[in-house]
C-alpha cells in the first residue's frame, strides 16, 4: 500500500486530502473510474493538464497505492493506468462530495463541461 506523505495530520480528512488534494488528482480518479487508460487518453480526457503535471500526479497516486501503472514490453512502449482496489475505495468515498457538487451546480445553473456529472 502507499505511504503517508505529510504527517502528522489534524484529522482523517486531512490525511485523505494529502492523497487526493490539488486540482487534478480527483479528476484523474474520475477519468480512471470508467476503465483503464493509456497516458494519451488520460491527457485528452483532462483538458488543460500538461504532460508534466499529469505524469507527476500519476507518479504520486501510484506511490500512494491509488493507481496501478502497467508497462508492456512492446514497440512502441505501451503504458496503462487503472485504479487499484484502494483507488476504487477512494473514488467511492468521493461520491458524496461529487453528489454535493452536482447539486450545487444545479442550484447555480452551472453546466459541466464534460459528459458525466
Amino acid at each position: 500500500m502507499g505511504r503517508m506523505r505529510n504527517p502528522p495530520y489534524i484529522c482523517a480528512i486531512d490525511a485523505a486530502m494529502d492523497v487526493v488534494g490539488g486540482k487534478w488528482k480527483a479528476l484523474i480518479l474520475w477519468a480512471l473510474d470508467e476503465r483503464l487508460r493509456r497516458f494519451g487518453e488520460l491527457r485528452r480526457s483532462l483538458p488543460g493538464i500538461s504532460e508534466k503535471v499529469l505524469a507527476q500526479q500519476l507518479r504520486e497516486l501510484e506511490a500512494d497505492g491509488i493507481v496501478r501503472r502497467t508497462v508492456f514490453d512492446e514497440s512502441p512502449p505501451r503504458v496503462e493506468y487503472e485504479l487499484t482496489d484502494e483507488g476504487v475505495a477512494l473514488y467511492t468515498a468521493l461520491g458524496a462530495l461529487g453528489e454535493w457538487g452536482a447539486r450545487r451546480m444545479r442550484e447555480l445553473d452551472i453546466v459541466p463541461t464534460h459528459g458525466k456529472e
